[in-house]
Protein backbone atom coordinates (compact mmCIF):
# COMPACT_ATOMS: atom_id res chain seq x y z
CA UNK A 1 0.00 0.00 0.00
CA UNK A 2 1.32 3.44 -0.88
CA UNK A 3 2.05 5.91 1.87
CA UNK A 4 0.25 9.25 1.82
CA UNK A 5 2.27 12.28 2.94
CA UNK A 6 1.87 12.97 6.67
CA UNK A 7 2.96 16.45 7.72
CA UNK A 8 1.69 19.35 9.76
CA UNK A 9 2.01 21.29 6.55
CA UNK A 10 -0.27 19.03 4.53
CA UNK A 11 -1.72 21.39 1.95
CA UNK A 12 -1.09 20.66 -1.73
CA UNK A 13 -0.85 23.71 -3.97
CA UNK A 14 -1.91 23.19 -7.57
CA UNK A 15 -0.62 25.99 -9.78
CA UNK A 16 -2.75 26.42 -12.87
CA UNK A 17 -5.50 24.69 -10.91
CA UNK A 18 -8.16 25.66 -13.43
CA UNK A 19 -6.18 24.53 -16.49
CA UNK A 20 -6.29 21.33 -18.55
CA UNK A 21 -4.22 19.23 -16.16
CA UNK A 22 -4.53 21.36 -13.04
CA UNK A 23 -8.29 21.09 -12.64
CA UNK A 24 -8.07 17.33 -13.10
CA UNK A 25 -5.37 17.15 -10.44
CA UNK A 26 -7.56 19.19 -8.08
CA UNK A 27 -10.56 16.91 -8.66
CA UNK A 28 -8.50 13.78 -7.97
CA UNK A 29 -6.83 15.18 -4.88
CA UNK A 30 -10.15 16.27 -3.40
CA UNK A 31 -11.59 12.82 -4.12
CA UNK A 32 -8.74 11.41 -2.00
CA UNK A 33 -9.48 13.85 0.80
CA UNK A 34 -6.23 15.77 0.31
CA UNK A 35 -6.38 19.46 1.33
CA UNK A 36 -5.94 21.47 -1.88
CA UNK A 37 -5.25 25.09 -2.66
CA UNK A 38 -5.75 26.34 -6.22
CA UNK A 39 -3.12 28.70 -7.55
CA UNK A 40 -4.66 30.96 -10.19
CA UNK A 41 -5.56 34.59 -10.78
CA UNK A 42 -9.22 33.89 -9.97
CA UNK A 43 -8.58 31.88 -6.80
CA UNK A 44 -9.52 32.99 -3.30
CA UNK A 45 -5.84 33.71 -2.77
CA UNK A 46 -4.87 35.07 -6.22
CA UNK A 47 -1.63 33.76 -7.71
CA UNK A 48 0.23 35.32 -10.61
CA UNK A 49 3.57 34.19 -11.95
CA UNK A 50 4.61 37.75 -12.76
CA UNK A 51 3.66 39.11 -9.31
CA UNK A 52 6.01 37.66 -6.72
CA UNK A 53 4.12 39.36 -3.91
CA UNK A 54 1.28 36.89 -4.57
CA UNK A 55 3.45 33.83 -3.89
CA UNK A 56 3.88 33.89 -0.10
CA UNK A 57 0.16 33.72 0.81
CA UNK A 58 -0.51 30.70 -1.41
CA UNK A 59 2.60 28.89 -0.12
CA UNK A 60 1.58 29.14 3.54
CA UNK A 61 1.11 25.67 5.12
CA UNK A 62 1.91 23.97 1.79
CA UNK A 63 3.82 20.67 1.74
CA UNK A 64 3.62 19.80 -1.97
CA UNK A 65 3.29 21.80 -5.17
CA UNK A 66 2.17 20.84 -8.66
CA UNK A 67 3.89 23.35 -10.92
CA UNK A 68 2.47 24.28 -14.30
CA UNK A 69 3.89 27.43 -15.84
CA UNK A 70 1.82 29.69 -18.09
CA UNK A 71 2.10 30.04 -20.98
CA UNK A 72 4.99 27.58 -21.33
CA UNK A 73 8.38 26.77 -19.82
CA UNK A 74 9.95 27.56 -23.19
CA UNK A 75 9.14 31.28 -23.11
CA UNK A 76 11.90 33.81 -22.35
CA UNK A 77 12.34 34.43 -18.64
CA UNK A 78 10.57 31.26 -17.52
CA UNK A 79 13.67 29.72 -15.96
CA UNK A 80 14.37 32.80 -13.82
CA UNK A 81 10.79 32.86 -12.60
CA UNK A 82 10.79 29.14 -11.84
CA UNK A 83 14.06 29.49 -9.92
CA UNK A 84 12.68 32.35 -7.81
CA UNK A 85 9.46 30.47 -7.07
CA UNK A 86 11.20 27.20 -6.20
CA UNK A 87 13.59 29.01 -3.85
CA UNK A 88 10.68 30.68 -2.07
CA UNK A 89 8.68 27.45 -1.93
CA UNK A 90 11.54 25.53 -0.31
CA UNK A 91 12.17 28.35 2.18
CA UNK A 92 8.48 28.27 3.15
CA UNK A 93 8.60 24.56 3.96
CA UNK A 94 7.55 22.81 0.75
CA UNK A 95 9.23 19.41 0.56
CA UNK A 96 7.80 17.92 -2.62
CA UNK A 97 7.70 19.46 -6.11
CA UNK A 98 6.06 17.97 -9.20
CA UNK A 99 6.79 19.86 -12.42
CA UNK A 100 4.84 19.57 -15.66
CA UNK A 101 7.36 19.96 -18.47
CA UNK A 102 7.30 19.72 -22.25
CA UNK A 103 8.71 16.82 -24.20
CA UNK A 104 11.46 17.79 -26.62
CA UNK A 105 11.80 21.36 -25.31
CA UNK A 106 15.41 22.19 -24.45
CA UNK A 107 14.33 25.39 -22.72
CA UNK A 108 11.95 23.46 -20.47
CA UNK A 109 14.78 21.17 -19.43
CA UNK A 110 16.55 24.16 -17.84
CA UNK A 111 13.51 24.51 -15.57
CA UNK A 112 13.57 20.77 -14.86
CA UNK A 113 17.13 21.07 -13.59
CA UNK A 114 16.17 23.92 -11.29
CA UNK A 115 13.54 21.72 -9.65
CA UNK A 116 15.91 18.75 -9.52
CA UNK A 117 18.55 20.86 -7.75
CA UNK A 118 16.15 22.37 -5.19
CA UNK A 119 17.15 20.03 -2.37
CA UNK A 120 13.66 18.56 -1.86
CA UNK A 121 11.76 15.62 -3.32
CA UNK A 122 10.98 16.15 -6.99
CA UNK A 123 9.21 14.45 -9.87
CA UNK A 124 9.30 15.62 -13.49
CA UNK A 125 6.38 14.95 -15.85
CA UNK A 126 7.69 15.51 -19.37
CA UNK A 127 4.56 15.33 -21.50
CA UNK A 128 3.87 15.09 -25.22
CA UNK A 129 1.05 17.03 -26.94
CA UNK A 130 -2.24 16.85 -25.04
CA UNK A 131 -5.14 15.11 -26.75
CA UNK A 132 -7.30 17.81 -25.12
CA UNK A 133 -5.70 20.48 -27.31
CA UNK A 134 -8.33 19.44 -29.85
CA UNK A 135 -11.22 20.06 -27.46
CA UNK A 136 -10.12 22.48 -24.75
CA UNK A 137 -7.66 24.78 -26.49
CA UNK A 138 -7.29 26.87 -29.62
CA UNK A 139 -7.61 23.87 -31.94
CA UNK A 140 -11.21 23.34 -30.81
CA UNK A 141 -12.27 26.37 -32.87
CA UNK A 142 -10.49 24.91 -35.88
CA UNK A 143 -12.28 21.59 -35.41
CA UNK A 144 -15.64 23.36 -35.16
CA UNK A 145 -14.79 25.35 -38.28
CA UNK A 146 -14.30 22.15 -40.27
CA UNK A 147 -10.63 22.71 -41.16
CA UNK A 148 -7.69 22.18 -38.85
CA UNK A 149 -5.01 24.20 -40.64
CA UNK A 150 -1.67 23.78 -38.91
CA UNK A 151 2.04 23.73 -39.87
CA UNK A 152 2.55 20.17 -38.62
CA UNK A 153 3.01 18.36 -41.93
CA UNK A 154 2.87 14.59 -41.56
CA UNK A 155 4.80 14.41 -38.29
CA UNK A 156 3.61 11.64 -35.98
CA UNK A 157 2.85 12.55 -32.37
CA UNK A 158 2.00 10.28 -29.39
CA UNK A 159 -0.86 12.41 -28.04
CA UNK A 160 -1.27 12.03 -24.25
CA UNK A 161 -4.57 12.28 -22.41
CA UNK A 162 -4.62 15.05 -19.78
CA UNK A 163 -6.31 12.61 -17.44
CA UNK A 164 -3.26 10.37 -17.55
CA UNK A 165 -1.01 13.31 -16.73
CA UNK A 166 -3.25 14.17 -13.78
CA UNK A 167 -3.19 10.58 -12.52
CA UNK A 168 0.61 10.54 -12.59
CA UNK A 169 0.78 13.98 -10.93
CA UNK A 170 -1.53 12.90 -8.10
CA UNK A 171 0.48 9.72 -7.53
CA UNK A 172 3.69 11.77 -7.38
CA UNK A 173 2.13 14.32 -5.01
CA UNK A 174 0.60 11.86 -2.56
CA UNK A 175 2.47 8.54 -2.71
CA UNK A 176 5.96 7.28 -2.04
CA UNK A 177 8.14 5.83 -4.78
CA UNK A 178 8.00 8.69 -7.27
CA UNK A 179 10.63 11.04 -5.83
CA UNK A 180 13.60 11.50 -8.14
CA UNK A 181 11.72 10.14 -11.14
CA UNK A 182 11.50 11.73 -14.57
CA UNK A 183 8.42 10.33 -16.30
CA UNK A 184 8.27 10.95 -20.04
CA UNK A 185 4.56 10.70 -20.77
CA UNK A 186 3.13 9.68 -24.14
CA UNK A 187 0.02 7.99 -25.39
CA UNK A 188 0.18 4.38 -26.62
CA UNK A 189 0.11 5.21 -30.34
CA UNK A 190 1.72 7.56 -32.86
CA UNK A 191 -0.70 9.60 -34.96
CA UNK A 192 -0.32 12.23 -37.63
CA UNK A 193 -2.57 15.26 -37.33
CA UNK A 194 -4.42 13.97 -40.40
CA UNK A 195 -5.18 10.71 -38.61
CA UNK A 196 -6.15 12.46 -35.38
CA UNK A 197 -8.55 14.83 -37.13
CA UNK A 198 -10.01 11.93 -39.11
CA UNK A 199 -10.87 10.13 -35.87
CA UNK A 200 -12.63 13.23 -34.55
CA UNK A 201 -14.55 13.62 -37.82
CA UNK A 202 -15.70 10.01 -37.71
CA UNK A 203 -16.78 10.20 -34.07
CA UNK A 204 -18.67 13.47 -34.53
CA UNK A 205 -20.06 12.58 -37.97
CA UNK A 206 -18.88 15.94 -39.27
CA UNK A 207 -16.79 16.97 -42.24
CA UNK A 208 -13.47 18.00 -40.72
CA UNK A 209 -10.19 18.01 -42.59
CA UNK A 210 -6.59 18.60 -41.67
CA UNK A 211 -4.85 21.13 -43.92
CA UNK A 212 -1.06 21.47 -43.70
CA UNK A 213 0.04 25.08 -44.05
CA UNK A 214 3.33 26.98 -43.83
CA UNK A 215 4.65 28.54 -40.65
CA UNK A 216 4.23 31.95 -42.23
CA UNK A 217 0.57 31.36 -43.11
CA UNK A 218 -0.09 30.02 -39.61
CA UNK A 219 1.47 33.01 -37.87
CA UNK A 220 -0.34 35.40 -40.19
CA UNK A 221 -3.71 33.76 -39.51
CA UNK A 222 -3.17 33.98 -35.76
CA UNK A 223 -2.17 37.63 -36.00
CA UNK A 224 -5.29 38.42 -38.04
CA UNK A 225 -7.35 36.85 -35.24
CA UNK A 226 -5.72 39.27 -32.77
CA UNK A 227 -3.83 36.53 -30.97
CA UNK A 228 -1.18 38.21 -28.77
CA UNK A 229 2.27 38.35 -30.36
CA UNK A 230 3.96 36.40 -27.54
CA UNK A 231 1.46 33.56 -27.90
CA UNK A 232 1.94 33.55 -31.68
CA UNK A 233 5.68 33.24 -31.09
CA UNK A 234 5.15 30.37 -28.65
CA UNK A 235 2.88 28.40 -30.99
CA UNK A 236 5.26 29.01 -33.88
CA UNK A 237 8.12 27.67 -31.75
CA UNK A 238 6.16 24.57 -30.75
CA UNK A 239 5.17 23.73 -34.32
CA UNK A 240 8.49 24.65 -35.89
CA UNK A 241 10.92 23.28 -33.31
CA UNK A 242 9.16 20.64 -31.22
CA UNK A 243 7.01 19.08 -33.94
CA UNK A 244 9.99 18.20 -36.12
CA UNK A 245 9.89 14.45 -35.53
CA UNK A 246 12.07 14.46 -32.42
CA UNK A 247 9.14 13.12 -30.36
CA UNK A 248 7.91 10.54 -32.86
CA UNK A 249 8.45 7.61 -30.53
CA UNK A 250 6.64 6.08 -27.57
CA UNK A 251 7.76 5.92 -23.94
CA UNK A 252 6.70 3.88 -20.91
CA UNK A 253 6.26 6.76 -18.45
CA UNK A 254 2.59 6.15 -17.69
CA UNK A 255 3.19 2.41 -17.29
CA UNK A 256 6.11 2.98 -14.92
CA UNK A 257 4.24 5.53 -12.82
CA UNK A 258 0.80 3.91 -12.66
CA UNK A 259 1.29 0.26 -13.58
CA UNK A 260 -1.13 0.56 -16.51
CA UNK A 261 -1.12 1.58 -20.14
CA UNK A 262 -1.99 5.15 -21.16
CA UNK A 263 -5.40 5.92 -22.65
CA UNK A 264 -5.67 5.69 -26.41
CA UNK A 265 -6.62 8.70 -28.54
CA UNK A 266 -9.75 6.87 -29.70
CA UNK A 267 -10.95 6.64 -26.10
CA UNK A 268 -10.32 10.35 -25.61
CA UNK A 269 -12.28 11.23 -28.76
CA UNK A 270 -15.21 9.03 -27.77
CA UNK A 271 -15.45 10.50 -24.27
CA UNK A 272 -14.89 14.10 -25.36
CA UNK A 273 -17.59 13.79 -27.99
CA UNK A 274 -20.01 12.21 -25.52
CA UNK A 275 -19.36 15.11 -23.16
CA UNK A 276 -20.30 17.62 -25.89
CA UNK A 277 -16.81 18.96 -26.53
CA UNK A 278 -17.53 19.69 -30.19
CA UNK A 279 -21.15 20.74 -30.03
Amino acid sequence: MSNTIKNTQNMTLVLGGTGKTGRRVVERLRARGVPVRIGSRSAELPFEWQDQTSWAPVLQDVASVYITYYPDLAVPGAANTIRAFVDQAVQSGVHRLVLLSGRGEEEAQHCERIVQDAGVEWTILRASWFSQNFSEAFMRDLVLGGEVALPAGDVREPFIDAGDIADVAVAALTESGHAGQLYELTGPRLLTFTEAVREIAQATDREIAYAPITQEAFASALTEQDVPADFVALLSYLFNEVLDGRNAHLTDGVQRALGRAPRDFTDYVRDANAAGAWQ
